[in-house]
């Protein structure tokens, strides 16, 4: 398998790649888990900046800081999904997510890409 995700539709190479995501960001999702989380993690931090990928005219700590949030939503996406965050039963078994406050995957992937974009004035102020 290929560590490089391809970005909306297979039109090209994603802003972020798996590489990145394993030695730069230090994740551990494997890379299919990563791919399939990615499209969700990239529509999560262009929302929040108004970009959807890096401007290469971006000195490297603000690219590097965007693609780290865009690796701190995969992770989030993958663990969480984008619904509602909690637990479920099966029988006699069941699990309750720790977050379960009512709270969902993309709320807590938007925590996880502010919390990487503090500080860099990358988060999207404007009106919406």
């Amino acid at each position: 398998m290929t560590t490089r995700a391809t970005g909306a539709a297979g039109a090209g190479p994603a802003p972020v790649d798996f590489t990145f995501y394993q030695d730069a960001y230090g994740g551990a999702l494997p890379a299919e888990a990563f791919a399939e989380a990615l499209p969700a993690a990239l529509r999560c931090v262009g929302a929040l900046t108004g970009r959807r990928a890096p401007d290469e005219r971006w000195r490297d700590e603000l690219t590097c800081a965007w693609r780290r949030a865009a690796c701190a939503a995969a992770d989030a996406f993958a663990e969480y999904g984008e619904g509602r965050v909690g637990g479920f039963s099966i029988g006699d078994f069941s699990v309750t997510n720790y977050r379960d406050d009512g709270t969902t995957g993309a709320e807590v992937a938007r925590e996880a890409v502010l919390a990487e974009l503090a500080g860099t004035g990358l988060a999207f102020a404007g009106v919406r």
